[in-house]
């Protein structure tokens, strides 16, 4: 198990991050400057809403400590390519999707260690281990920073190459996600048996009022429509393949997949059962709101 924690979970991120910057152009970038608004509403829901939320939530379950840190872990986390397929299908603004994966994943070397060290103090009080912040920045930087610069630049230098990989990239690396999942969820298989009473309720909870929360702030923000829906689900659907590797770079590889995991491993299941109905109401929401654009 050190093998797979130490050496595929770290490469299988790499790749997975690697075939979110294969879908990135630079005109993604652009687009934050061309039109700040939407952008600025959804990186406020996902960098501070987000944690703000899940804090409350973690605290009404009254969760144990390592449950409790595997949720904030998580709500560090940003969206990842399943956001995009999801506003994508939700027939929401696919640009803004892609734009906030790509910028608050390339911040999430700066934004997650300090978070992450708040919350084991918080949690674990006097008992928690020293979170090295330069550290898991530095591990963050070379899994998910780089991997996703070398995808832009394969992208803009060479895209026909890249229009003929893309697919099996992307296939790769949802397979990738799922064994990552699974994995996690069988190395912690008697915790997560024994705390699913309250694992699974909770997490639903966290899903409907992540999705809620975005789609309300949004929506007061007077945004149109196909952005509400994009914002909405880019505040819902975080990466939890990052979620993970997270916590491994917490706990060391020689522990295997720890606890801290379990929410996040549980998550990536669960947050498809919950996004579906919201998916197909989305794909009819322009019937009964006006879009403003």
């Amino acid at each position: 198990m050190g093998i797979v924690v130490g050496v595929v979970l770290p490469l299988g991120l790499a790749f997975i991050m690697f075939s979110l910057g294969l879908g990135l152009t630079v005109s993604d970038f652009v687009r934050i400057v061309k039109q700040p608004f939407a952008f600025v509403v959804g990186a406020v829901n996902q960098v501070l809403l987000l944690p703000v939320v899940t804090f409350a939530l973690v605290l009404a379950f009254g969760l144990g400590p390592e449950l409790a840190i595997g949720f904030m872990i998580l709500a560090f986390c940003p969206g990842g390519v399943t956001s995009n397929i999801l506003s994508r299908l939700a027939r929401g603004d696919v640009a803004l999707s892609v734009s906030l994966t790509a910028v608050i994943s390339l911040l999430s070397m700066i934004t997650v260690p300090p978070l992450l060290a708040l919350a084991m103090g918080f949690f674990s009080g006097g008992t928690a281990e020293p979170v090295s912040i330069s550290g898991i920045a530095v591990q963050l930087f070379l899994l998910t920073t780089v991997p996703i610069l070398l995808g832009l630049a394969l992208r803009h230098f060479a895209p026909a190459t890249t229009n003929r990989i893309s697919p099996v990239i992307a296939h790769l690396a949802n397979g990738l996600f799922v064994f990552i999942v699974g994995l996690a969820l069988v190395a912690n298989w008697s915790v997560f048996v024994e705390n699913f009473p309250i694992l699974a309720p909770s997490i639903i909870s966290l899903l409907i009022l992540l999705l809620g929360t975005g789609f309300a702030v949004a929506r007061l923000s007077g945004l149109p429509v196909s952005q509400i829906k994009t914002i909405s689900i880019e505040t819902g659907v975080q990466n939890s393949t990052l979620g993970i590797a997270v916590a491994a770079m917490l706990s060391g590889q020689e522990a295997g997949f720890s606890i801290y995991a379990l929410p996040a491993a549980v998550y990536g299941i669960l947050m498809y059962v919950v996004a579906a109905p919201v998916i197909a109401w989305f794909r009819g929401l322009e019937a009964t709101i006006k879009d403003k654009v």
